[in-house]
């Protein structure tokens, strides 16, 4: 089995070594500084790709530098990111945990630096509680660096961790700065299906093979082609830095992990849990080229490399580590994997997936909402505008429509042995009905277990880390850990039970409850609802404010709350303020027109998310007035 090949390996080494000792006394020397020496680790990670490459099955291009490394190594035929999107997945790969159990699952958070940034009361609880995967190889005695080539005049590689860090956990750009004999860590970042621009590999866009669930569209294809055209790009980068290995002459003591970090950014991709988001290649090349050509089926994820590289290096492994070591004698493959995607940039949203070999569950905890909630990133792509107007002129099929759809299913159920484009939702299927219930119990436990923070609205976690200190302090008792159930027993009855006990949990004892709580009657077409909001009006939390007034107003159109939510834009918890003129925007142009005023001033909020939503409802008060 592969799951013993380092075993085996070190066995045979270590006959053959006993051997010579016998036979070649001048080889001792030289054997014992063989078994002297550590594995050299590299991370090789693309930005923005699904498995589109030649081992994976993709026929349209070539990529010969990948598929070799493949036919070195071990093809991962079913590997995961825990989340599809950079920073929260770059957050888990970097510490082996995932990014719901440190709060660093919400898309450029507020840390000191990068695109979000924030409050100056908020940030230090974003400080990593645990070291990242570099510092630990550094600590044990090894080179750390993280480049943007994996060539020796490479700059500084990408980041964009989710927390507050030490950048000295990484010694430099290149593994060249190392002294004699010290073995690497190294992670080269190489920017994969961002790059759109490598034009001369120039692949025909009548020639690919579109999914169902995009329409047949010259614009479509012609991006389609652009993407393969970067994943031809990083075949030619990857076959550079593997050339470079056997130049040097370590190839043979360099364990090589090749992978991207989410799928393709596209539009039921990255920021999405099917799994064109979240299913990614992940190739393993050991020396000595064990098991080569091999390759497997059991569920992994992004977060066993961690795990996985310690081993390899002969490095103790911290308990907080929540990856597997995938070569471990006793490995014991997963039965699921779980996938989390939660608020990216300014477009809020919390779903979770649990994927089995043959089943996905996917719940949707703001099914009211749609898919394609407006995001200034993708609403940039210009396929994504193609759609939404072949959606507004009725061409779209109704597979492709779903994603502009006002609002979508509590869950989701997909067979993905006879429908792996996840077009049927089983989920009200009475046939599925025992899968869909084990499936959603298996997610909710393994939410409780892992204390997954993304259920805590934004801005309550938010003031809850300021208080504490850390994220990661929240739920680190079992009293603590109770809240997640409380939370999801209130989500199941605002999506699938009745309005009276709603009214009861408005005023539980726990904020991210009483939020809950206020959403779902003010989705209810009881008007008669809307005096058991008063008291949240005033709330001791801003966000449950917040939501209480979007609520109210949704119920009782009452101008006060419009101009209640106007108000609490300004917020030292920046957080606070995007969810508030994010309320405005859901309410409507018409309805919210009157804080015309008070949007313009956002548009210099000290919080690029709230910028960003300021100008989109801005200009719908200007296209409003023609």
């Amino acid at each position: 089995m592969v799951y013993q090949m380092t075993q085996q390996f070190f066995i045979r080494f270590v006959t053959f070594t006993f051997s010579c000792v016998l036979l070649f006394p001048a080889a001792v020397a030289a054997a014992e500084k063989v078994t002297q020496e550590r594995l050299n680790i590299l991370w090789i990670v693309v930005e923005d790709a699904s498995p589109h490459i030649g081992c994976y099955g993709e026929t349209t291009i070539n990529t010969p530098a990948l598929d070799a490394l493949a036919a070195e190594g071990i093809r991962f035929d079913n590997a995961f990111v825990t989340c599809p999107v950079c920073s929260p997945c770059r957050s888990a790969l970097v510490t082996g945990m995932y990014q719901t159990t440190l709060g660093t699952h919400n898309h450029r958070s507020q840390c000191s630096s990068g695109k979000g940034k924030g409050g100056p009361d908020y940030i230090h609880s974003y400080r990593l509680p645990v070291p990242t995967v570099a510092r630990l190889f550094k600590d044990a005695g090894y080179f750390t660096c993280n480049s943007s080539s994996g060539l020796p005049d490479a700059k500084r590689g990408k980041t964009d961790y989710n927390f507050v860090w030490d950048s000295g956990d990484y010694d430099a750009a290149d593994w060249k700065d190392r002294d004699e004999g010290q073995p690497f860590f190294a992670q080269v970042q190489l920017h994969g299906g961002k790059n759109r621009k490598a034009h001369e590999h120039a692949t025909d866009p009548s020639q690919v093979n579109l999914p169902p669930y995009y329409p047949d569209h010259p614009v479509v294809r012609k991006d389609w082609a652009e993407y393969l055209n970067s994943w031809v790009q990083t075949d030619r980068e990857v076959a550079a830095i593997l050339e470079r290995l056997d130049d040097e002459g370590i190839a043979e003591s360099t364990a090589v992990f090749f992978l991207t970090d989410h799928g393709i950014s596209h539009l039921r991709g990255k920021q999405f849990l099917y799994e064109e988001g979240i299913r990614v290649p992940l190739i393993v090349r050991l020396p000595g080229n064990e098991y080569a050509g091999t390759f497997r089926r059991d569920l992994v994820t992004q977060i066993d490399l961690a795990a996985t590289s310690l081993a390899l290096a002969g490095i103790a492994q911290p308990d907080h580590l929540q990856g597997l070591n995938l070569f471990a004698d006793k490995y014991v493959p997963r039965e699921f994997v779980v996938s989390a995607r939660d608020r990216c940039d300014e477009t809020v949203d919390i779903i979770r997936c649990v994927r089995t070999k043959r089943f996905k569950y996917i719940r949707n905890f703001m099914p009211h909402l749609p898919y394609a909630q407006p995001n200034q990133y993708k609403d940039g792509k210009q396929f994504i505008k193609v759609m939404r107007e072949l959606y507004a002129d009725d061409k779209l099929s109704e597979f492709q429509s779903r994603p502009f759809l006002p609002n979508r299913p509590a869950e989701e159920l997909y067979d993905l042995d006879s429908d792996p484009h996840e077009q049927i939702n089983l989920a009200d299927v009475d046939a599925h009905r025992g899968t869909l219930q084990e499936l959603r119990r298996t997610l909710y436990d393994w939410m409780e277990s892992t204390g997954d923070l993304g259920v805590i609205p934004e801005p309550i976690l938010e003031d809850m880390g300021r208080d504490a200190g850390n994220k990661y302090k929240l739920l680190r008792t079992p009293e603590q850990r109770s809240l997640i159930p409380e939370i999801l027993r209130a989500l199941d009855t605002s999506h699938f039970g009745g309005t009276e006990s709603l009214t009861t949990e408005l005023s539980h004892d726990h904020a991210a409850v009483r939020y809950w709580a206020a959403t779902a009657v003010g989705l209810n077409d009881n008007s008669s609802l809307a005096r058991h909001l008063m008291p949240l009006l005033a709330d001791e939390s801003s966000g449950v404010c917040v939501a209480a007034a979007l609520a109210h107003c949704r119920l009782a159109r009452n101008k006060s709350d419009v101009s209640r939510l106007a108000g609490m834009i300004p917020n030292a918890n920046y957080i606070t303020g995007m969810y508030a003129i994010r309320a405005l925007e859901q309410l409507g142009p018409d309805v919210s027109a009157p804080q015309a005023a008070a949007v313009d001033e956002a548009r210099d909020s000290p919080y690029e998310f709230t910028r960003r939503i300021a100008r989109r409802l801005s200009s719908s008060f200007s296209a409003g007035e023609r």
